[in-house]
This record gives C-alpha cells, structure tokens and sequence, in this order.
C-alpha cells in the first residue's frame, strides 16, 4: 500500500510540473499573440512613414529643379529679348538711311547732292545695325535641364524589407564570471556588415534553466554594445544565476533575441541577524549603529523570500536548494549582553571559501570582525575565548589594530584600512583578513574548525557596514595557493 501511494505520489508530482510547464508555455503563446498584433501596427505604421518621407523628398526635388528651370527660363528670356529689342531698333535706323539713300539717288538736283551723299555715307558708317553681333546671346536649348531617372527608377523598384539580422549565439565556453564580474561573448553564423550594435539583457534567478514567464526580477537592458563580447563589472551576487540573452539590430530592426544562458554566480551571501543582536547595536540590513541609549529591543524583519534566515542555512546546503528552513533567532539563547557588543550573521559556514567585506567607523572605541562557533556565549567577547577569531580595532587608550582568539593577541604592525576583506576556506581551516581596497595580506588564522562558523562583528560607539553577495577575488585565490605550501608566521594565534 505504501508503495502504491508514493508511486502514485510521484506521478501527482510530475504531473503537476509538465501541468505548470503547460501553463507557462500557454501564457507565452498568448503574449507572443499580443506582440505579433502591437508589432506587426508598429511596422505597418513605420513603413507608412518612410515611404511619406521619400515622397516628401521627391517633391523636395521636384520643387528644387522647377525652380532652377525657371530661373534658366528667365534669364534667357530676359537675354533674347534685350538683342531683339536692339536689333530691332538697328534694323529701323537703317530702313530710315536706305529710304534717305534711295531719295537722294532718284533726286534730280545736282547742287546738293555730294553733300547729302557724303552725311548718308557719315551715317551709315556710325549705323547700330554695324556694331551688333548677328549671334544670340542664349541659346533656346534646355537639354542640359534634363534628368535620367533610370538609375534611380531600378532602385526604387528594388526597395523591400530590410533583412532581419541573424540571431547571436552566446557562446558559453567563452563567459566568465569571476571577481564579481560577468563576461559574456557571443557569435553569428554569417558575418553580417549591417549590423550596427547589439542589445544584451541580463537579469538576476534562483532557477537554472530558461527563464520563466513570472520571474522575480525584471530585465536589465546594455545598449549600443559595438563588439560581440560584454563584461558587467561591480555587481553583487544575490541571486544563484543571472540569465543572459542578447540580439543585433541594424540601421532599421533588430532581430530576434538569442537562446537564453544561465550562467551560475555562486557568491557568500547572509544578512545580520538582529535577534542576536546586543540590545545596544541598532542594526539595519547590513548597517549597525551603537546606540548608548540600550533597552531598545528591535523588531526582527521577516523576508518571506528569503530562505536562509538563520544559521542553520549554509552555502553547502543551498546548493543542494534544501527546502527545510531554521528559526531565525539563535537556537535556545538571548541575545549578546553585557561587554559583548557582538551581531552574527544568519548564515553558517560549513563548507567551501567564502568572502565578504566590512567598512567601519575607524573613530569607533572599539570594533572587531571575525568568525564564532555557534557556541560562543552570550557573555562572550570576540577574540577572548577559543570560540572565536578575529581582528580587533581598539581606540580606548591608544589606538592598535590586533588579532584575538583564545583571549591572545598579536599587534598587527600594518595601517589601518577603510575596509577589510574576510576570506575563509573551511576545509583547510585558513582565516585571513584583507585589506580589502589593496587586497593586502593583514593576518591569517589557522585553525580546525570542527563545528559550523558562522561570520560575527562587534562594535562600541562607532558604527559599520557589511558588503556580501561577493566572490572570492581571484589575488586573493591566487595570493592562497601561493601561501598554501608554506607556514605564515601570522598563523600562531590558532
């Protein structure tokens, strides 16, 4: 009987996924129906709009070279009639000479005739019609004013759609992530000269596969990108993938988005706990404040989708995306009292190399950051018991900078930095502090951890800041392999 029903309990369950699976491809063909009628409007209207531009440039034209037309009209005009005008007038002076001429040889009177004969002579000399130039001015040719659309007539016939740009391919032996960077590079099957930039989204999931239709976070969109490769820089992890997809467009459109790829970001990621808290510490996400005023027991924020609230979640487990959850205050405990201004973290640490970074208030009387086993007491201050290892900022006398564990301390001859970086690998039981802006070696603890750490920060008059969702850098990797061989002499304090 109990076979039967865990039989039949699997295959409730998987046929509940295919069911949702159904559903999400469902809801994407009808979205896909929306956006075929909103685009194919949109292309509609922009063609509308190119073809009343290129008309509007062909009267452009048409009213440009009418214009020089009757410009060259006119001044021809203007050129032909100013020589008919003279030759008319010319040709009116000599008819009226030739008429004097003819009277002057049909006259019979002989005393005046070698006179007048010699001032028609005079006159005919000076006549306008002997000074014009029998040749026009402007020629009633308009050849030259005529234009050959042939050319232009076979382009236009030519017109069509602008060809759809292939669609990128992500090439994910090429991406990289690392230092909190993303690297993504992608290929064309054809090399296209057309292309003129490309568009590459990404956005944060908690799920590895394609990217469902009712996504947590919403896309983040890089435009203009001019090679096929992009890095993001600066980013915080607090998700376990980021989904990538990117598309070319040209001039005109853009082509279709490539197969989405979900590249894994795994990065240390906790929060504060506050129910830990000293009732002193006002904490706030990542951001604690010493108050002197105390009794103010803080209202603890429930994230319902958060699922690693406390520290019974650890970065091993959440790879195994465990569904059990723990409380989020310390298990059976109260809060830090007395001299131990200390918060831990909700999260434990029971397996890999993780890395975070605190900014603190370097005028605080007192502050400290490090690791504690879940044991540490609530009477317990960092660095004096073997619970807990840390570094140590004190400015009550004079101002050190020491590493604590087991109630010693070694001064640490180094300055004081705005930050600090905590690298932790478990397994090989290393501890090291970081100058977290030059990536400089401060102090590094070697220890046996046998039981789950879990991050822990103390502070007095003074305030700090925690930065997680960060990878371990790699000059810090790197600066480990190195060291792993040989024996620090930073490590005496275990």
């Amino acid at each position: 009987m109990g076979d039967h029903k865990e039989s039949l309990r699997k295959i409730t369950t998987t046929l509940t996924l295919k069911n949702e699976e159904i559903t999400n491809f469902i809801c994407s063909l009808k979205q896909s129906l929306e956006n075929l009628e909103a685009n194919s409007d949109r292309v509609q209207g922009d063609l509308v709009a190119e073809f009343s531009s290129l008309h509007a440039v062909l009267e452009q034209l048409k009213e440009g070279m009418t214009t020089r037309i009757k410009q060259e009209r006119a001044s021809r005009t203007y050129e032909l009639q100013s020589q008919l005008s003279a030759c008319t007038k010319a040709l009116e002076s000599s008819e009226e000479l030739l008429e004097l001429a003819n009277q002057t040889l049909c006259s019979s009177e002989t005393d005046g005739f070698m006179q007048a004969a010699k001032d028609i002579k005079d006159s005919v000399t000076m006549a306008p019609a002997f000074r014009l130039s029998l040749k026009a001015k402007a020629s009633d040719n308009m050849s030259h004013m005529m234009v050959d659309f042939s050319q232009e007539r076979e382009m236009l016939r030519g017109i069509s759609f602008l060809p759809v740009p292939a669609t990128p391919e992500i090439q994910t032996s090429e991406c990289q992530v690392c230092d909190n960077t993303v690297s993504v590079a992608w290929t064309l099957q054809e090399p296209d000269s057309k292309i003129d930039h490309y568009i590459l989204e990404h956005r944060r999931t908690n799920h590895e596969g394609p990217p469902r239709i009712r996504e947590e976070y919403p896309w983040m969109v890089v435009e203009g990108i001019r090679e096929m490769e992009h890095t993001l820089t600066g980013l915080r992890f607090d998700t376990r993938y980021m989904t990538f997809r990117v598309k070319a467009c040209n001039k005109a459109v853009a082509g279709e988005f490539s197969e989405p790829v979900t590249l894994e970001t795994h990065a240390f990621l906790f929060k504060l706990d506050a129910a830990s808290a000293h009732q002193n510490l006002k904490v706030e996400d990542l951001s604690v404040e010493w108050d002197s005023c105390g009794g103010k027991v803080q209202e603890i924020r429930k994230d319902k989708n958060r699922t690693n609230q406390s520290p019974m979640h650890s970065p091993a487990r959440a790879s195994l995306m465990s569904p059990k959850r723990g409380p989020t205050a310390r298990v059976g405990r109260d809060r830090f009292t007395a001299e131990s201004y200390t918060v831990l973290a909700d999260t434990m640490i029971d397996a890999g190399q993780q890395y975070w970074e605190v900014r603190f208030d370097k005028e605080s009387k007192a502050f400290a950051v490090g690791v504690a086993l879940r044991s540490l007491g609530r009477f317990d201050q960092l660095g004096k018991s073997s619970a807990s290892w840390c570094i140590h900022l004190n400015n009550w006398l004079q101002q050190s900078l020491t590493a604590k564990h087991n109630n010693k301390a070694r001064t640490l001859d180094c300055p004081i930095p705005d930050r600090i970086g905590v690298y932790c690998n478990y397994e090989e039981g290393v501890l090291s502090f970081y100058n977290a802006k030059l990536k400089q070696l401060m102090h590094t603890f070697k220890a046996k951890f046998t039981q789950p750490i879990i991050p822990a920060f103390m502070v007095w008059n003074g305030t700090f800041s925690v930065k997680t969702g960060l990878q371990v850098p790699s000059v810090v990797l790197s600066g480990q392999r190195k060291n792993s061989n040989t024996s620090s002499s930073n490590a005496s304090l275990t």
